[in-house]
């Protein structure tokens, strides 16, 4: 028995082979084939198998009811940073290492797949990004290795692995009836990869597909990203940020402090800012604003732990202007009443310079392969970010003679996975 693991920056997926299908998505959560890649960490609960936890959906509902707990999401940011091998505090004096949040994660995934699959897994194949590190290859390779060693940790004796776009290359293959070069645009929470790929029904049969790869290029720039940039435009100035303090004996006033909004607007660094350290030291900060309104919300974010609750009602917006119009963004429960608007040209204005960068790696990906835009002739769009209208209509007008296509913007990457295992475990 083997399977396929898309373990994504916010959402995973699992393939295990299906005598009817050959391979299929596991049903993860009710009704659901893909699961949020979020685990959270209860402050009280019996210890089974590990902290008492709670994984993808009953994790983030778990942090919207207000348990006491700690949220982890975003963890496959971590790997290839120095901190994958330290220990977190995630409450009831319990200390874990990241390392082994991103284990605990893979072996819930795994647990869940046995169980359908009525039979121990001990082979698995993993996707990864391009690049989990930009313009770092001993960093890429050590957030690789971690990753190989949290499989390993989970019970998994044979891993191997496959970029994420060329998995999801596999995925287009399938529908076509002859021969492309195609343009995969995988394009997640995390990371923006781009694959350019010879695919078509005879090179389907083929088990070695390395030639047909003609170049791998990517960005750590994507949808947690264009949130941060939406916090940080539309929603954080009504908490102090880019605002300044009073004007003391007619020096020019100063601009607040800032380092505490972008760790706010950053998913992973959110908890650092509720250490008693320093919410003391934001406490005695009273005096660098000059209107308390702003300070005093700030306070009710951190004091009430509201900052992942801040970084989901960016996204939603988001998602809301994704398609064009506008939203108002509800911040009622930091104080009533309390509601700031976001339109597209907002929007776009935020994200125009991570969207140019990512259009610039779609590119450039065409250019390492030596071809010119007008002989790609497919754009394949996966991953939850593509749904943004303006970044996939930036994306077809640097390739203006491609046919635009979509997968399943979070599954086909894990089913092009999962036709890669069938390929390598069965040969």
């Amino acid at each position: 028995m083997y399977c396929a693991i898309d373990f994504g920056t916010s959402n995973s997926a699992i393939a295990v082979p299906d005598s009817a299908s050959g391979m299929r998505l596991v049903e993860l959560e009710p009704g659901h084939t893909t699961m949020p890649t979020a685990v959270f960490y209860f402050v009280e609960g019996p210890e089974l198998d590990g902290p008492p936890r709670a994984f993808g959906r009953a994790a983030v509902a778990a942090y919207v009811d207000g348990l006491d707990g700690r949220l982890m999401r975003s963890m496959k940011s971590i790997l290839g940073s120095s901190l994958i091998e330290q220990t977190t505090d995630v409450g009831g004096g319990r200390g874990v290492k990241y390392l082994d949040i991103v284990a605990g994660y893979l072996k819930h995934l795994k647990t869940r797949a046995e169980a359908q699959a009525k039979a121990p897994i001990r082979r698995a194949m993993l996707g990864r990004p391009v690049f989990f590190v930009d313009d770092d290859p001993v960093r890429d390779a050590q957030a690789q290795a971690a990753l190989e060693t949290a499989a390993a940790q989970v019970g998994f004796d044979e891993v191997h692995f496959q970029y994420e776009p060329i998995a999801a290359a596999f995925d287009y293959e399938s529908s076509i009836d002859k021969e492309q070069v195609v343009l995969v645009a995988d394009i997640g929470g995390g990371t923006s990869d781009f694959s350019v790929v010879r695919v078509g029904p005879e090179r389907a049969k083929r088990l070695e597909r390395k030639s047909d790869i003609l170049a791998n290029h990517g960005v750590h720039v994507a949808g947690t990203d264009f949130d941060r940039r939406v916090e940080l435009a539309a929603i954080l100035p009504e908490y102090g940020f880019g605002a300044y303090g009073p004007v003391i004996a007619g020096a020019p006033a100063r601009e607040v402090p800032s380092g505490v909004y972008f760790d706010l607007a950053t998913w992973h660094l959110i908890n650092t800012v509720y250490s008693p350290g320093r919410v003391a030291e934001l406490r005695a900060m009273r005096g660098n604003y000059a209107n308390p309104a702003h300070y005093e919300r700030l306070m009710v974010v951190v004091e009430e732990r509201l900052g992942h609750e801040l970084a989901a009602r960016a996204e939603a917006a988001k998602i809301d202007v994704a398609d064009g119009g506008a939203t108002r963004i509800d911040l009622s429960h930091t104080e009533r009443a309390l509601s700031v608007p976001l339109t597209e040209a907002e929007a776009v204005q935020a994200l125009d310079a991570d969207i140019e960068r990512i259009v610039g790696a779609a590119r450039e990906a065409a250019a390492q392969a030596g071809l010119k835009p007008a002989q790609i002739d497919a754009l394949y769009f996966t991953g939850g970010s593509t749904g943004l209208r303006l970044l996939a209509s930036r994306l077809a007008d640097a390739f203006p003679t491609a046919r635009a296509m979509r997968g399943d913007r979070f599954a086909s990457v894990a089913t092009g996975l999962g036709l890669c295992a069938r390929r390598w475990f069965d040969r």
